[in-house]
């Protein structure tokens, strides 16, 4: 199966946005937890500074791996759970290995 030019384009950014060793660390952080944290409590289990950890959330949510949840004057973060399917997904495409793509192109034609 071939890449088509816009999925290339979605999984490049996919790919950049995990391009930062401390981004893989906060990401798995959220994935293993199983729960929504704060800033702070990110901060503190992944030995970061606050505005890194922040910046790091800002790109990780833009990409969409990341949601944020208002809770009062913070927020709340969390993986997005269909980031965890489809990532690998893309990953194997990428690399050749297209049929476990086939239900993340339904979801996107």
């Amino acid at each position: 199966m071939n890449v088509s030019r816009n999925d290339a384009a979605t999984w490049a950014s996919w790919f950049k946005a995990l391009g930062d060793p401390s981004r893989i660390v906060i990401l798995n952080l959220l994935a293993t937890t199983d729960r929504a944290m704060t800033v702070g409590e990110i901060v503190a289990a992944v030995d970061i500074g606050q505005s890194t950890v922040s910046h790091h959330l800002k790109t990780l949510a833009d990409i969409g791996f990341v949601q944020v949840t208002p809770a009062g004057t913070s927020s709340l973060y969390e993986v997005n759970r269909a980031c965890l399917e489809c990532f690998p997904t893309a990953a194997e495409t990428v690399m050749g290995k297209a049929s476990a793509i086939a239900s993340w192109m339904g979801d996107h034609q």
